[in-house]
This record gives C-alpha cells, structure tokens and sequence, in this order.
C-alpha cells in the first residue's frame, strides 16, 4: 500500500518561503512520476508542479514557474517543494501524488491520472 505523508506547511507572510516535503512509502515513488497540487478555499484542486521519474522533466503551473521548485530523492522516498516569494493567493492545502503510470514520460497536469495522495498539509501567507 502506497502512502504519502506531507508536511511543512504553515504560517508565512507574503514574500516568505516555505519547503514542502512528501515522505512515502518504501520504495512507493520508484518509476513513477509525482506532483504537487493544491485547493484554495471553495476552489478546485489545481496542478502545481509535476516531475517525471527520473527526473528529466519538470512541469510547473504557470503561476508557479521561477518561484517553486519541485525535487525527488528517491534514496530518501522523498518529493519537495520548495517555494519562494510566496503570494496571499498561494495559500492553500498542498498535497503530493503519485502517477499512476508506471514510467509516464512526462508529468501529467490532470488529477484523475495521480492514484495516490496525501492528505495535504496547510500553507497560509499573510498580506
């Protein structure tokens, strides 16, 4: 069973920096793309960052390209987040996924194609 557990959310004022981290299940996150993806209040959940297996693409949503930075270490069963200059509308719950195709080429925007999910930590900044 694949579980994913997020933390390092929190507090931030605006321009801050916060760095998620998404510890998984041994040896969960081998082969598989993952992503981050988060829900504002009374928003849908919405794509943030994607990163292939291997590391070789990454996706960012446009509003997060040149602040965020998404990473894997698979020795460690790890995915982050890193996010800079964070805005008032950042806030929100962060969850990580996992692909559920083994080996996608690409990371993929749409939630349905992330079988598995933690269960979200809070980031909130303030204006």
């Amino acid at each position: 069973q694949v579980q994913l557990v997020e933390s390092g959310g929190g507090l931030v004022q605006a321009g801050g920096s916060l760095t998620l981290s998404c510890a998984a299940s041994e040896r969960a996150l081998l082969t598989y793309a993952m992503g981050w993806f988060r829900q504002a209040p009374g928003k849908e959940r919405e794509f943030v960052a994607g990163i292939t297996w291997n590391g070789g693409n990454i996706y960012y949503k446009d509003s997060s390209e040149g602040r965020f930075t998404i990473s894997r270490d698979d020795a460690k069963n790890m995915v982050y987040l890193q996010m800079n200059s964070l805005k008032p509308e950042d806030t929100a719950v962060y969850y990580c996924a996992r692909d559920c195709v083994f080996g996608r080429p690409a990371p993929t925007y749409l939630s349905d194609n992330y079988c598995y999910w933690g269960h979200g930590t809070p980031v909130t900044v303030s204006s």
